[in-house]
Formats: structure tokens, sequence, C-alpha cells
């Protein structure tokens, strides 16, 4: 994607209300108010919902706005398997919503967009698929974007904008108005697939529909890639990884807006505590609340799966599955899907150095402190994509066994419950809110859902 300097400033500074946990909007509707400790009695209790679709609190309500197996605009079916989001600002007050489809090789192309029997994959050009098969049969995972209007709850076109790759997770927004999409997965070229998996793309957002060209970014680094924040204040580029084993990760590009030209991939190291275990499996070694200084160590070899043992070896920080990831509040924030002593999952705070990406830093570093680890099921259970709301709680996606909440959690770690998943066991994914805050979308993965949520959200100044 071609941008200017000019370009990516305007862009940059218009969008940066989103990274900064919506602050303005913050003003303008909260009263520049963060809800308190008290914000669960302001939504209130769940109320069952007489569909049997989605609970939520009195005064709120959902709309079902896309269906997996539905034909798009563009005449191609809406894959199976939603999964992360994010919104972009449109014309005319539009939203523009980005959305992962996490699709596994199967040995059928069920749920894909091309049908089953990869009919419809001959009505684009196969060179914007980045893996279009061996036999005209190309990777079934990518992205679609949705635009829709806020004030009348409508979808205005829904269109297939990436694909061609496989297990797209989770991601991030840019601050240039794009989507990296990332692949969990890294297989490697075999006699179905033409193309080694396992990198980061990049969607930008429009209105028009149209297939963008699947480029991988692979200074990147190629691994079971979960999801990315930016930092729009210094463009640096955070990075999870899906595994029990896993390591933090930043990049630095080479030049902010343009991530094909390049960067640094890099691994956090706790300073003074070389290969510490944050998961907290075997005994206490992280304490809640207790900022750690960082440093950031530099990667070789980052097309290869081991990254993470070698990383870790020669100092990183070891963390259990790094799922979902947002910036706001002036952090990034990030979950740990089966962290700590009982493996029910740990969210993570990273406040970065105002000298990040730079020489500088090394004078005042960043820290990192664990957040949130209930080691309750009740309270949490295995934590996954995750959000930063308009008055500046998190809101979390929950992906374990059982019934499946949507959570809040405020600045002090207080957590409340603000929907429940009442037609499957399927996880929730890809929470997000529309730039003017008045619509929170998020899917049901396993039945092929996507929701827009309003109500008063506003209630936190009352």
């Amino acid at each position: 994607m071609s941008i200017t300097r000019k370009d990516f400033l305007r862009q940059a500074g218009a969008y940066s209300v989103g990274f900064l946990g919506f602050q303005h909007l913050n003003s303008r509707l909260f009263g520049g108010r963060v809800i308190p400790k008290q914000a669960s009695e302001l939504l209130g209790p769940l109320v069952p919902d007489p569909d049997g679709i989605f609970d939520l609190p009195k005064g709120f309500s959902y709309k079902i706005i896309s269906r997996a197996g539905s034909i798009m605009n563009d005449g191609f079916i809406l894959p199976d398997r939603p999964d992360g989001m994010a919104t972009f600002s449109g014309v005319n007050g539009n939203t523009i919503l980005i959305r992962n489809h996490e699709m596994n090789p199967d040995s059928s192309s069920g749920g894909s967009a091309f049908g089953e029997n990869y009919e419809l994959a001959s009505n684009e050009d196969s060179s914007k698929y980045y893996d279009a098969g061996v036999e005209n049969n190309p990777a079934q995972g990518g992205t679609t974007t949705l635009v829709f209007d806020t004030r009348t709850q409508e979808v205005l076109n829904e269109y297939l904008s990436l694909a061609g790759t496989l297990r797209n997770c989770a991601g991030g927004p840019t601050p240039w108005n794009s989507w990296l999409t990332c692949e969990e997965i890294v297989t490697r070229a075999d006699d179905r697939y033409s193309k080694d998996h396992g990198y980061v793309f990049e969607v930008p957002a429009s209105e028009e529909t149209q297939l963008f060209k699947a480029e991988p970014i692979k200074s990147m680094g190629r691994f079971n890639h979960e999801a990315v924040a930016v930092d729009p204040r210094s463009n640096v580029i955070y990075l999870t990884e899906d595994d029990s084993a896993g390591l933090l990760y930043r990049f630095l590009p080479n030049t902010p807006g343009k991530l094909h030209d390049g960067g640094t991939l890099q691994a956090l190291v706790i300073k003074d505590q070389p290969k510490l275990d944050t998961r907290n499996w075997n005994g206490l070694t992280v304490s809640k609340k207790e900022p750690m200084p960082i440093e950031w160590m530099n990667l070789r070899g980052i097309d290869q799966d081991d990254l993470r043992f070698r990383g870790h070896a020669t100092g990183a920080a070891r963390f259990a599955r790094g799922e979902g990831m947002w910036f706001g509040n002036h952090a990034v924030y990030f979950a740990c899907t089966n962290g700590g002593p009982a493996k029910k999952g740990q969210i993570w705070k990273y406040v970065p150095s105002p000298f990040e990406g730079t020489p500088e830093e090394n004078s005042r570093s960043g820290s990192l402190e664990l957040f949130v680890e209930p080691n309750d099921g009740n309270i949490i259970e295995n934590a996954d994509n995750l959000t930063v709301a308009p008055w500046g709680d998190l809101v979390v996606c929950e992906d374990s066994d059982g019934d499946n909440y949507l959570l809040g959690i405020t600045p002090k770690g207080d957590i409340y419950k603000m929907g429940r998943n009442a037609v499957s066991e399927s996880e929730l994914a890809g929470a997000t809110f529309s730039p003017d805050g008045s619509t929170l979308f998020m899917n049901i993965q396993h039945d092929g859902l996507t929701l827009a949520i309003t109500g008063p959200w506003n209630k936190g100044q009352l």
C-alpha cells in the first residue's frame, strides 16, 4: 500500500483516538470520566435472551449482521470461523469493519469463500491469492470487509478483501488505516499448498469492493502469529505468539507505514531476570501489579519455527500462549490464554518507554506487569481477543470449554460480565467498537455469526 508522509501524518492523527483509548470520544460521551469500580452495577445483571443467542444487560440489544455461508456483494461466500476484527472510519460516518477467518487446511473446502469444489476461485485473478494451491485450491483463510452504518444499523457492503492465507486468527489495526492479519500456523509448502505459511499480511481499510493482493511481511517473522498492536506515537509494532512456550515480540519498521520496507524483529527480555518463565505454572515467579523493567533483544533466523526456543535460550521471557492484544490507555495489553497456576489465563500490561525503539530507551526502559491473573474460571477463563473500550476498560472475549462470556475489566483490575454466549459453547472473538463508540462488534466463531451490540454505553457518567 502506497502512502505519502503527509497522508501518513494526517491519517495517524485522525486515527490516534482509537489507539489512545478513545480519549477524545471519552470526553464527549462520558464527560471525561472513566467508568468506576461499580461498573458491574451500572451495567446491571445479564438478562436471558429470549432468542437464545446472546445474553446482555437490560437496555442493551444485539443484531446479527452477518452469517457464514451467505453470499457477499462480490459473489463470494462469506467464510466460516470469524475471528479477530477492527474498525476504521469511512466516508459520511460509515464504519469499515475488517474481519479475520480462522480457516484451517482441512481436507475439504467446506466453509471457505470459494464453494465446496472451489468453483468460485476462478472468479478472481489468482495472482491476488497468497497461496493459490497446487490445483486451483486456494488456501481457505483470509479476511472480509464489511461496511456498516451505525445510525441505521445496516450493512452497506460486504466483500472478500484478502485470500489464500491460512488460519487468520487475530491481528491489529494500524494508524495508517489498515488491518494487520496474522496466520496462526507454520505449515510448509507441500502437495496441496504451494507456499509456506506463518506470516503477517496487511489489508487496507476500504469501502470499495476489492480483493487486495496478499503479500507476506516476512521481516515480521514466521511463527504462530496471533495478534499485533501498534503504538501510534512510536510506530513500534508488538506481536504475540500462540504457543505454550511463546515469546513477546517487537517489530521496528524501517519506514513507518511501509512495512514491506523491512525492519528489525526483537524479543522481550526482563532486565536482570533472563529467561524468565512468566507462566507461573510451577510456582509463583511473577506477582501481580509489580512493574518489571525490560529490554529488547534482536533475533536472527526469523523464518525458522524454533525461533521461540532459541530466543528463550538467549534470554527472552517465556509466555503461556499469547493471544489478543490492543493498544490503549498509553499501554499495550495482551492475553496469555492459559497462564497462571490454574491455567485459566493472564492479562499483561506493557508500558512503552517514552523513547521506545530508540537508543535513548536504555536510560528509561519500558515496563511489564501482570495485570490480571484470577486463577478462577468463574471470574475469567481463557481470555482471548481483547480491546480497549471508549471509557478505558478492557473488553475481553473468553475461549473456554464451557460458557463463554464477554467481560469488562476496569483500569484497577475489577472484572464484570458484559454478555454471554447463549447459543453454543463457541468461543467469542473480535470484540471491537465502532469509531463513534455507539456499537460493539463481536463474533460467535463456531456459529459463524457477527453481532452488532448497542445500548447505553455512557452509563458510566450517571
